[in-house]
Parts: C-alpha cells; sequence; structure tokens
C-alpha cells in the first residue's frame, strides 16, 4: 500500500539528470524507500568471484576524487588505479626488493 505522506512530501524524480553529480546529489538527500511504489522489480544475475578488492574510501576524499576524475575525463575508479600505480612504482624505486 503506498503511504500517502511519504507520497505527497517527496520531491519528483528527475526524468533525466543533467550529470552524475547530479544523480548522487539527488540519492545523497533521498532515500530509495520513498519511491518504492514507482520501483519496478528486475531479475539480476550477478558472478561475484572477482581479482578486485574493494576498500573504504572517506566520503570528502571520495568527492574530491570524483571531482578530479571529471576534470581528467575518466572514471573515479580509473583515476584512483592510476594514483594507486604511480605510488606502487615510486615506492619500488626507493625500496628495491
Amino acid at each position: 500500500m503506498v503511504d500517502k505522506k511519504r507520497t505527497s512530501k517527496r520531491a519528483t524524480i528527475p526524468d533525466n539528470f543533467e550529470s552524475l553529480e547530479g544523480f548522487w546529489q539527488f540519492w545523497d538527500k533521498h532515500s530509495t524507500a520513498d519511491y518504492e511504489d514507482v520501483m519496478e522489480e528486475v531479475d539480476l544475475e550477478m558472478d561475484i568471484s572477482s581479482d578486485k578488492a574493494y576498500f573504504a574510501v572517506a566520503k570528502d576524499v571520495l568527492t574530491e576524487l570524483r571531482k578530479e576524475a571529471r576534470h581528467q575525463g575518466v572514471s573515479t575508479s580509473t583515476l584512483i588505479n592510476l594514483w594507486l600505480q604511480e605510488k606502487v612504482a615510486q615506492t619500488s624505486q626507493h625500496h628495491p626488493a
């Protein structure tokens, strides 16, 4: 059942976000729980085996990383990996195996 109090106070989801930043800002300020009545159920299969590792990043650091990635025209993930590769290479030069 749709909660009338929730639907009357919620913001309308934009048909198209002008940017990924706009998308993030919208969902940082709104709960998906308030929009369950407009969501569609989907079937999803996922292969969770991966050679990648995931790490927590402080929100303020992530915000700056996203800005820099957009400035450089790459994904945030690509920027992080490039910077980590550079740091590892620098460290390897100072501390050979």
